[in-house]
């Protein structure tokens, strides 16, 4: 549609710039503090919208560019940063994010934190940068890429240890602390990288924390090098170099790719993986949340069946809701993505393998002006995603049933649960009652049974 017109500007995007994924990433390492090397105003922005979703303090630091700044390099200011993070904050981890303006004007942030080095050999926390220009990438390149770097920084091989690494990717904190019961009850000891379920959704202070407490922590990143196996949620291109592969190519660490665990058949996957890892049976426990969200999809088949959808958000998440809803008999007709990994649409079609018989549209690299006019063509049943496609469907009267990031006109975003088969049932309930409360409220006369 939109491609057809003279149109090149990017309007409402699909998605959020790349150091605010760095930012999400770092808050889940034990006492780390990060600074976006560039301007306040990049800080305060990220600052805005992850404060908004998770309704907690969060303290990024800037190397506040400026006007003579762009123009002379930005290495005094970012010395400066740095000093000043280490007597404010005393952080075991400072990480550091590029933006836009530092990676146009060419600031070799890596040499800077050498130099650094170099000159306080006994008095600076660990330095962990990561390059991530906002005009390339999405913000969930921007948190794998910032995985990926703290793995490489921190990671030591050894000899082999009785435990795992998870890298879960850009889930909530309620599927954090799901994903660790889990792991738990099959008696597997682990590293999960990384882990904000507390920093980001901890409890009341008595008084201010400057950084909070939680996260993984430095010895359980450097045992990464020495584990079993590693699992990684996510469909990633062969040219990106994940946490996993850097583990598997410099330490041996055996692999295993894995989709969100969204949904049955993802969730099944995810289990049997820990089945054959842990060599122990699945927990009663999971058998039986299982059988209870097979049982309600019969009992709610009647009210979803053949209605159409449209999806976006993150790839892994549009591609692990898309592969839910067609298992419940409701049709994706729009999958949509701000990313640009070129398997989008593969992706679909291993999920949906027929997607194009029923006619599913896929798009990625988009954004809310395409989505919308798409959505005013196929007009579903109901939108599913962020808060940020509310206006597109406000315009058509279908309901939103928000997930994922961000979340920002609603409460409790943080801890909505989207993996495993208690994920998968919340959803569940979510859609049905989502349905029948619009078929109630439309109703001429209303009804008070279903």
């Amino acid at each position: 549609m939109t491609k057809d017109k003279e149109y090149t500007a990017t309007q409402n995007a699909c998605k959020l710039c790349t150091p605010l994924g760095a930012a999400l990433a770092f808050k889940g390492i034990e006492n780390t503090i990060s600074l976006l090397h560039g301007s306040q105003g990049c800080s305060t922005y990220i600052r805005r919208y992850l404060i908004s979703h998770y309704k907690e303090p969060i303290d990024i630091a800037s190397t506040n560019f400026s006007e003579d700044t762009a123009i002379f390099g930005g290495k005094e200011k970012f010395t400066a940063a740095i000093k000043n993070l280490i007597q404010q904050y005393d952080p075991d981890i400072i990480g550091i994010a590029t933006t836009c303006i530092s990676e146009t004007i060419g600031e070799d942030v890596t040499a800077y934190v050498k130099e650094y080095q170099k000159l306080n050999e006994t008095e600076f926390p660990i330095l962990i940068n990561v390059a991530t220009p906002s005009y390339k990438g999405t913000h969930a390149e921007g948190f794998t890429d910032t995985v990926r770097a703290i793995t490489e920084a921190l990671a030591e091989g050894g000899e082999e240890e009785n435990r795992i690494n998870i890298f879960p990717g850009m889930v909530s904190t309620e599927d954090i602390r799901y994903i660790k019961e889990i792991l738990s009850d099959f008696g597997l000891e682990y590293t999960l990288l990384p882990d904000y379920s507390k920093t980001l959704d901890g409890g009341l202070w008595t008084e201010y924390q400057k950084i909070p407490a939680g996260g993984t922590s430095i010895e359980e990143i450097k045992s990464s090098g020495s584990a079993r196996v590693s699992i990684e949620f996510g469909r990633f291109p062969d040219e990106c170099v994940s946490a996993g592969k850097v583990l598997k190519i410099k330490f041996g660490v055996p692999l295993i790719s894995s989709g969100m665990p969204i949904g049955i058949s993802e969730t099944d996957d995810f289990i049997s993986i820990l089945k054959a890892i842990s060599g122990n049976e699945i927990p009663r426990k999971y058998v039986e949340e299982r059988e209870r969200l097979i049982d309600s999809l019969v009992d709610g088949h009647k009210y979803v069946f053949d209605l159409r959808a449209v999806v976006y958000g993150e790839e892994d998440f549009v591609i692990g809701i898309a592969a839910f809803l067609n298992e419940i008999g409701i049709i994706p007709v729009l999958c949509a993505t701000g990313g640009e990994s070129r398997l989008f649409e593969k992706n679909i079609s291993e999920v949906i393998p027929h997607y194009k018989e029923k006619k599913i549209k896929v798009l990625e690299g988009t954004d809310f002006n395409e989505i919308g006019e798409y959505i005013e063509v196929y007009r579903p049943d109901f939108i599913i995603g962020h808060s940020k496609g509310f206006s597109s469907a406000r315009k058509i009267n279908v309901p939103l049933i928000r997930i994922g990031f961000p979340i920002h006109d609603r409460f409790g975003g943080q801890r909505i649960l989207h993996l495993g088969y208690r994920g998968a049932q919340r959803l569940y309930d979510t859609i049905v009652n989502t349905i029948l409360e619009k078929q109630q409220n439309e109703s001429a006369v209303g009804y008070s049974y279903m």
